[in-house]
């Protein structure tokens, strides 16, 4: 195992010239305290990242958190710009104010001119933040929307390729009003981001990069593919995570990818092709005195070929020699000095597998996603140290975080090894591409630490999905073809060549070209999992051979499943073996120095603990890997929870495995143990730590589905609802037969035991369905069903996934309105509650739904019937802590009142928390810890009756245009990745501004091309005409059925022309929307497509694909159309929008944490 050697640095001795701030300054190494002066700044606006997209996760509410971390230690007032509710970083104990607004150059110039900060901090707010202070620091002005509209691609070439606005001058909005970028600067920003500058500074330097060309339209690319050479790959320029990149081996090929490549960024880079190499990269930080460390190194175990960001990576190096190495760790080195970075940078290279031949892939000279698993890898607080860099400080002035007697300026040293793999969702979507390669597709990742890449793989395999055992293979139609061209599945390819298939590790190395010290590796647990099986029993398992195996990260369960047996009785044996783990310390200098900081990982390869178990703490377990349906809103809830309970002056212990998250940063709890969160973890960890409880209920679905079986097998002591109680909500049958035994209405429903009882209930109630599986996050396998026709496979897919729990069938009611219920119960007494009413009817899914708080059609009958109800479900549960309800409000068939029914409950924080908390400006998870603990626990209050003057809307962050091929059609699965949210005085103001802050969000100008389809029985279509023909937009429909339906319904009529649509020609295709001047979809199909020729899904997958708004639901549909009829007419250049207002002048100034 490669380490860094430990405490080496770069530093320039003599006098040298280094960029900060745009400028020249001088400067020299300072061994101590240091003559150079910090930066004179006051206050400093700091921008953040937006919605959580694939691409850019939750990785920058950690560093930017961080930032403001450090900002506050150096009582440096700080403005925080994210529309992001969900995040810890928009919590009032870090940011002095925070504004819920669009990340754009028009509301980041309001922001300025009603706060002035004297600095801006651009490095932690991921590729948005990077762009908007490249856009900004050219763009001066308060600017009108329509311009930003217009030419949002960096204010050079637009969607349609136009020219700069001539309203826009070159002023710089920075620079106007004295705002001094911190860090990094814009010109080397630029430089890093732009293909051409990027290439032109490494040559200056002699730095090998692949042969290119930067281009900026489809012609140029396939003139400079003819000078470089096919095959290529394409990139684009101020792109995240590869958006927009591939790779093309003919002109065919490289049209279709250039044309789209162009729609996402003004400029592409056409490269020459190294598939296949390796690929490495550095984390990098440099000062401004250009003292320069490696942070880390990491190697991908896949190919060049495959973005890092799907890639398996390990840290540090496993396979590089010295000589390797050191090359690579010197030319990162040269090109951060060069650039004149001042801060973190990361560096990527290709690196040629047989020899010292290497390329520059690209460098972020920004905080990353792989910062992020640097600093988790090593303990190294990358943000907080950049910011404090940005600041003014060297890094000799820095202490190390961790071991308190070191300096920031000493490289850290592993004595580990750790494994990320990503996390993709890739199967909720119909029609998607699985294959992976250069623009990244996954939605989370993991990290797992061990003393051996055995140890270290395994576990990560485990922490991606619970379903996995270890590693191990699966069935593949073409298992040669799956090694050549992979998928999201690609490990388990690995797995079943090797385990399954004797396949050898030269054929597998030559299919994949994975690095043949991984594969050997690997055949190291293939011949430890054939031992096992070959005993066949249990007590034939020695000790030596249990040591082995654990040592090799083999799960209890692992081994039971190769002997034999069961989980429980591998457990039992194993103790009392005396095989059992040890915790050790990440400490960054390979325990060269003591380590202050319990940041702990467990191993089998040890024979010693770092640390002492007498704090008896609560355990908090976190929410694992971010995944749809479980996010960056559980972390909000898992930190937010910890943090009380310290608080009350409890001893905490977070488990967690995600390196994106602020809870897994090593200072949030007392304790942070990196590890699975298993049955057999979390009891490994509960039983060392003599622990006096665990939480359960603050980290999503996870957690909940081992509480049970932590109280009644583990014996653990769970704090809050009873296990048992939560089987009984989780467990569809036992919770429609309480709802019916409290009276509480629900619709009408029925245990699935065989497929004719299924047909028989359908047949009684009547078509649609709803098929509900036990113990599921997102709405994993459920499904609306029509007709006869699709009830049996989709009964037999939620049987698979809900395993041995129930599976519920239940009446669909059409039209009704959905309506969330986030509350905290004490001894099955309610606490406190919210209401949040969906804008959406009921069918689509509340993590992809609208939320609109306080509601804004529900009467004060209603609200009082809902708040009975949650008194009625608290008490018959027993609740104390956290729980969610989803309601629909449905007329009566016999007329009168209208019907609430409860769909659901999860006797847990919901992924709405945070969004209610901040909205309300009550902290549920305070209240709900309080509760929790038994301390504390305030008097019940009814927050909602409480009349406001500002509602929010929540919306999602869809991630559609990474997704090839996925038809973008919302249900009752969850399909977003994230979601913003935004104050306004009224429901249009609201949500005009959250839509403006999902991420590349384009406003149609009048003028433009607005194409129509769907079903045209909906009346919305006509609806949203009438708003929009006044502001002089051009109407467009796929077929004449629809032409006809809009100008024979709309008011007055209108102008409707049919577009010729071909459905098979994409190329052709591009053209339309190019000729027509296409910027808006507005497609109200009935159902999702089944074929890839469908109208409505080539219409819906063309605008994802191309950049443009899409809507398909009719009611968020025509709120838009509303919000565009009611706020274009009355947009002024120069005027601030009255949404542009803080935080707490919206939630009227509470502290969160009080319930008061």
């Amino acid at each position: 195992m490669l380490r860094s050697p430990q405490g080496t640095c770069d530093t320039f001795i003599e006098q040298t010239l280094c960029e900060t701030q745009g400028s020249k300054i001088t400067a020299s190494y300072i061994a101590s305290a240091g003559e150079i002066e910090l930066v004179d700044v006051k206050k400093v606006l700091v921008i953040g990242s937006g919605g959580l997209t694939i691409g850019q996760a939750g990785e920058f509410d950690y560093s930017g958190s961080q930032a403001l971390k450090a900002l506050k230690e150096e009582n440096v007032a700080s403005v925080l710009i994210n529309p992001n509710i969900a995040t810890i970083q928009t919590d009032h104990k870090l940011a002095d104010e925070v504004y819920y607004l669009p990340v754009t150059p028009e509301y980041v110039t309001h922001v300025i001119e009603k706060e002035r900060p004297d600095g801006i901090m651009l490095a932690f707010g991921g590729q948005t933040a990077l762009n908007l202070g490249v856009q900004a620091g050219y763009v001066a002005g308060a600017l009108f929307a329509t311009d930003l509209a217009r030419n949002s691609n960096l204010f050079s070439k637009s969607r349609a390729n136009s020219e700069v606005s001539p309203k826009m001058d070159r002023m710089g909005i920075f620079e106007r009003y004295g705002v001094k970028v911190l860090g990094t600067s814009i010109k080397t920003l630029e430089t890093s981001e732009d293909r051409d500058l990027f290439s032109k500074a490494l040559k200056e330097i002699d730095i090998p990069i692949a042969e290119s060309i930067a281009v900026n339209t489809v012609d140029e690319a396939l003139d400079a593919a003819e000078i470089v050479g096919y095959p290529i790959i394409v990139r684009s320029a101020y792109a995240l995570g590869g958006l927009g990149s591939g790779f093309a081996n003919n002109p065919d090929e490289l049209r279709n990818l250039s044309a789209r490549s162009l729609s996402l960024s003004p400029q592409i880079l056409v490269e020459k092709s190294l598939k296949g190499w390796k690929e490495a990269e550095y984390e990098v930080v440099r000062d401004r005195a250009n003292n320069c460390i490696t942070v880390c190194n990491m190697e991908n175990f896949d190919p060049l070929g495959v973005h890092t960001g799907d890639s398996i990576v390990i840290a540090p190096s496993q396979t590089l020699s010295d000589e390797e190495y050191h090359m690579l760790r010197t030319a990162a080195i040269k090109i951060v000095r060069h650039l004149g970075v001042c801060g973190e940078c990361n560096v990527q290279y290709a690196l040629q597998p047989d020899g010292l031949d290497y390329r520059v892939i690209e460098v972020n000279a920004r905080l990353s996603r792989s910062s992020a698993l640097a600093s988790k890898a090593t303990a190294y607080p990358l943000a907080y140290v950049a910011a404090k860099l940005g600041l003014g400080y060297t890094l000799p002035q820095l202490p190390n975080a961790v071991t308190k007697t070191t300096t920031a300026n000493f490289e850290p040293s592993l004595d580990y090894v750790v494994t990320k793999i990503p996390r993709w969702d890739l199967k909720k979507f119909q029609h998607v591409d699985r294959h992976i390669g250069s623009a990244m597709r996954s939605v989370g990742e993991v990290m797992a630490i061990g003393r051996t890449w055995q140890e270290s793989i395994q576990k990560a395999i485990r922490q991606v999905d619970p379903k996995y055992n270890g590693f191990q293979g699966d069935q593949f139609d073409d298992l040669d073809d799956e090694l050549r061209n992979p998928t999201d599945r690609r490990w388990l390819a690995v797995g079943q060549a090797l385990m399954h298939e004797n396949y050898t590790v030269d054929r597998v190395h030559d299919l994949t070209k994975i690095d043949k010290w991984f594969l050997h590796k690997l055949m190291d647990i293939v011949d430890t999992q054939h031992e096992l099986e070959d005993i066949g029993s249990l007590f034939g398992l020695r000790k030596e051979l249990v040591l082995k195996a654990k040592q090799q990260g083999f799960s209890d369960i692992q081994i039971a499943l190769a002997v034999g047996c069961t989980e429980d009785e591998v457990r039992s044996r194993r103790k009392s073996m005396g095989v059992k783990p040890w915790v050790k310390k990440i400490d960054t200098l390979a325990a060269e120095f003591p380590a202050e900081t319990n940041y702990l990982y467990t191993t089998y390869n040890a024979s010693s603990h770092d640390v002492t178990f007498d704090d008896h703490g609560t355990i908090i377990l976190g929410s694992g890997v971010y995944r749809i349906g479980s996010s960056v809103e559980f972390d909000w809830c898992a930190v937010n929870a910890t943090l009380a309970l310290k608080a009350m002056g409890k001893p905490t212990v977070m488990i967690n495995y995600n390196p994106e998250t602020y809870s897994t940063d090593f200072d949030t709890a007392d304790k942070l143990y990196f590890e699975e969160l298993s049955y057999e973890r979390v009891m490994d960890i509960y039983e060392l730590e003599s622990a006096a409880n665990v939480v359960v209920s603050v980290g999503g679905q996870l957690p909940q589905n081992i509480a049970l079986r932590l109280q009644e097998t583990g014996h653990a002591k769970v704090l809050g609802t009873d296990p048992l109680d939560i089987d009984r909500a989780e467990d569809r049958s036992k919770f429609s037969e309480m709802l019916d035994s409290i009276g509480v209405d629900q619709p009408a429903w029925a245990e699935l035991k065989s497929f004719p009882e299924a047909e028989a209930f359908a047949d009684r109630v009547g078509y649609p369905v709803l098929c509900r599986p036990s113990y599921v996050l997102s709405g994993a396998a459920m499904n609306v069903i029509h007709s006869h026709g699709d009830l049996k496979e989709k009964l037999l897919n939620a049987s698979s996934v809900s395993g041995d729990h129930p599976v519920v069938i239940t009446k669909f009611i059409e039209g009704a309105q959905e309506i969330d219920v986030d509350a905290v119960g004490s001894a099955g007494k309610l606490l406190v509650h919210s209401v949040s009413e969906h804008v959406e009817n009921a069918g689509v899914h509340s993590g992809d739904a609208t939320l609109v708080l306080p509601p804004v059609n529900l009467d004060d009958r209603t609200m009082a019937r809902i708040k009975e109800i949650a008194e009625k479900v608290a008490k018959a549960w027993s609740i104390t802590g956290p729980f969610n309800m989803q309601i629909i409000k449905a007329d009566s068939p016999e007329g009168g009142e209208s019907a609430l029914k409860v769909i659901e409950c999860n006797l847990r924080a919901s992924r709405s928390f945070p969004f209610v908390s901040k909205v309300l400006g009550t902290n549920f998870i305070d209240v709900a810890t309080k509760a929790l603990a038994g301390q504390d626990v305030p008097e019940p209050v009814d927050l909602m009756a409480e009349k406001r003057d500002y509602v929010a809307t929540k919306v999602s962050q869809f991630s559609w245009g990474r997704l090839p091929g996925a038809d973008p059609f919302l249900g009752v699965e969850m399909a977003s990745t994230g979601e913003i949210a935004c104050f306004g005085t009224d429901l249009v103001e609201a949500y005009w501004t959250s839509l403006q802050s999902t991420m590349n969000f384009r406003l149609p100008l009048p003028g433009e091309g607005l194409l129509f389809g769907g079903d045209v029985s909906k009346p919305q279509l006509a609806d949203i005409i009438d708003y929009l023909k006044p502001l002089g937009y051009k109407f467009f429909a796929a077929n004449k059925e629809v032409k006809n339906h809009l100008e024979s319904t709309v008011k007055d009529g209108c102008e409707v022309k049919i577009i010729e649509f071909p459905t098979e020609d994409k190329r052709a295709l591009r053209e339309v929307f190019k000729e027509y001047d296409i910027r808006g979809v507005f497609n109200l199909a009935a159902a999702r497509a089944d074929s890839l020729l469908d109208q409505d899904y080539v219409m819906r997958r063309n605008a994802v694909d191309f950049g443009v708004p899409l809507f398909m639901e009719p009611q968020t549909a025509l709120l838009f159309a509303r919000a565009m009829s009611e706020k274009i007419p009355l947009r002024k250049e120069g005027e601030v929008p009255s949404e542009v207002r803080r935080w707490s002048n919206f939630a009227g100034g509470h502290v969160l944490g009080s319930s008061k």
